[in-house]
């Protein structure tokens, strides 16, 4: 073989292995993730990342990291919010929740009252009626809020079912001076403050009765009745009558 001819031979081999060197280099290879790691590795992603890597690898195509769109939100700067000014009212408790103490149970109590009896410790907010035995069914209440305070002896006059209410004309104006303006009557039902049952009282404006707001016994809130539980009012309800004596202490 003549020199010239080798040189040529020469020149060729090293153009084809140029070529084939450019040619590995123009081709993108697809990222390869072995199974073993590959589970454990997406699952660390976010939701938009995690779903471009596996469309990427599933295509062949190079991986490309960007930016979750959540962290693009957070990134972005948001307009000042308006805030609206608003009068402070405490949370209210939930409709259920009462101390358990409040709940009606029977209990030890002495007295010399004869058993039918009502009596009504406003300092603890129970209301007992006397069983015998030295025994009473005690129940948590509601009792007048400061200034409504009272004490005394009447007997059930009344008894009513899901009663209506009408304000008395004192209570109007007095709620009318804060902004509350209240009917002059109120059917009976779930939303009348007298609740489910009423026991009235004398010839007084006074009351044994239920509640809306449950959350609100074991409190002295009332105008000066004495409110209970819905439930707890019923059962009372139906083991006195009329004539029943009460004393308020």
């Amino acid at each position: 073989m003549t020199r010239s001819r080798l040189l040529l031979t020469f020149l060729l081999s090293l153009a084809s292995s140029t070529v084939i060197a450019d040619e590995r280099y123009k081709v993108v290879r697809p990222v390869i993730i072995e199974s073993g790691i590959a589970g454990q590795w997406m699952m660390q992603l976010g939701g938009p990342v995690r779903g471009q890597v596996v469309r990427r690898v599933e295509q062949g195509q190079p991986l490309r990291m960007v930016q979750p769109r959540r962290l693009q939100r957070q990134i972005a700067v948001e307009p000042q919010a308006q805030v609206q000014q608003a009068a402070y009212r405490p949370e209210r408790p939930a409709l259920n929740a009462i101390e358990p103490q409040f709940l009606p149970q029977t209990v030890a109590y002495e007295t010399e009252h004869k058993p039918g009896t009502i009596i009504i410790d406003t300092n603890n907010r129970f209301l007992y009626l006397v069983m015998g035995d030295g025994q009473a069914r005690r129940y948590g209440v509601g009792v007048g809020k400061p200034g409504f305070e009272w004490a005394g002896e009447h007997k059930i006059t009344r008894k009513a079912e899901w009663p209506e209410w009408h304000p008395p004309k004192e209570m109007i104006q007095r709620e009318a001076a804060k902004g509350h303006y209240l009917p002059a009557r109120m059917d009976g039902g779930e939303a009348n403050p007298l609740g489910a049952r009423a026991m009235y009282l004398g010839s007084t404006l006074y009351r044994i009765h239920g509640t809306n707001a449950p959350w609100t016994i074991g409190y002295a809130v009332s105008s000066g009745c004495i409110r209970m539980r819905n439930e707890d009012v019923v059962d009372l309800y139906e083991r006195v009558k009329v004539g029943t004596r009460v004393i308020v202490l």
